[in-house]
């Protein structure tokens, strides 16, 4: 072959799913709000697009950006927080009781209220990379310890009316067209952005999610850069439970019990791999707006508060079957969701779906049939 012959491999043009895979975690989230937002324009145009709706909203998604930045970084070295909840509560907590009960200023107690988020991450991470427990069981126990001491410090109380600058930072309007938690939430995007692209730390973490063995082999304290991922991953969860504090102007023990499950929905629906390795900002940005445009269109629609769980678990299944056929990522090999459901060897298993269906319809009938009067309860 000649020098100036070039073999077909290299004059081949990358298909259309190659040109899009590195937007695929942006585009996903992108189009299945555009979805929402046409959906809305028919059925509840008036209500769903006023302008005070659409504020609280963006409000409602404000509170998650802070802990769906750093869950991904924390989630891309594949790790898992589920302590976030807890980790808000009691930071939330702490700060009231220095603010109402010992007259520390806002600003101060705001900042130890950070401080306890980041110690609380730190403990998480010693107990995960020293103890070597598993992500998911250590951070379940440390939620249920961190729950606990809220608890214990509360005893049942509610602390409400704080100073101006809480209330600022949950429900203020720093911008003519944004409001103050807003503000924060893009701004810690911007530094999670910039962070995960251009900074060392960011590198890490893609070759720690990667191949945390070859990580380690090449010089990279994996377990350190793991630890500062969940002190990271702290200190936006206590960010988020002083925002939560401003937003309600008040704090319980018991607030924020679903942080954890919405943020790490966010997370995943944005691109960023629960098997590492792959993670998106802006992905996560868009992850946390759909979720609370979803959330809003549900209310507006007047559907129950507990079809919102049902359809957050849709919308996270729906994502990543479309991630992993997009992208031919299926770990059992096969070409993505497509190539699963057309395997012949899928043939027995959906033979037991049809017997197990058949069988729950069959007791439905006959529990139907001999079923007696309803006794009222009570």
């Amino acid at each position: 072959m000649s020098a100036t012959q070039t073999s077909p491999a290299t004059n081949a043009r990358p298909t259309m799913g190659q040109r899009l895979e590195p937007y695929v975690s942006f585009i996903g989230p992108m189009a299945m709000i555009i979805a929402i937002l046409l959906f809305m324009a028919i059925v509840e145009p008036a209500r769903y697009f006023r302008a005070s709706n659409l504020n609280q909203i963006l409000l409602d998604a404000a509170l998650y950006m802070p802990m769906a930045m750093a869950m991904t970084f924390v989630i891309t070295q594949r790790g898992i927080d589920l302590s976030i909840g807890s980790v808000a509560a009691l930071s939330g907590i702490c700060m009231a009781f220095l603010i109402k009960q010992y007259g520390f200023s806002a600003p101060v107690a705001a900042l130890i209220a950070l401080a306890l988020g980041a110690m609380m991450g730190l403990i998480n991470g010693l107990v995960i990379t020293r103890l070597k427990v598993p992500d998911l069981i250590g951070t379940l126990a440390m939620d249920l310890v961190y729950r606990g001491i809220a608890l214990v410090i509360a005893k049942g109380l509610v602390l409400a009316r704080f100073p101006d600058l809480i209330t600022e930072i949950g429900r203020g309007q720093a911008l003519i067209y944004l409001p103050t938690p807003v503000v924060i939430g893009l701004i810690t995007m911007v530094i999670g952005y910039v962070v995960l692209t251009r900074t060392h730390f960011g590198r890490y973490t893609i070759s720690i999610g990667s191949n945390p063995e070859a990580s380690d082999m090449t010089g990279i304290d994996v377990d350190r850069h793991r630890i500062y991922a969940y002190v990271f991953m702290g200190t936006m969860a206590a960010l988020a439970g002083i925002m939560l504090t401003g937003k309600l102007n008040a704090i319980q023990a018991t607030s924020a019990p679903y942080f954890n499950l919405h943020v790490i929905a966010a997370v995943v629906v944005g691109g960023t791999s629960l098997f590492g390795g792959r993670a998106s900002i802006l992905g996560s940005l868009a992850g946390v707006l759909l979720l609370s445009m979803m959330i809003n269109a549900l209310v507006t629609l007047r559907i129950e508060f507990f079809w919102q769980s049902v359809a957050s678990g849709a919308v996270i299944i729906f994502s990543v079957a479309l991630y992993t056929w997009l992208q031919k990522k299926d770990r059992d090999g096969s070409a993505g969701l497509a190539g699963l459901l057309s395997n012949p060897r899928m043939s027995k298993t959906y033979r037991l779906a049809a017997v197990v269906l058949a069988v729950l319809a069959l007791l439905l009938i006959v529990g139907w049939m001999t079923a007696g009067d309803v006794k009222p309860s009570g």
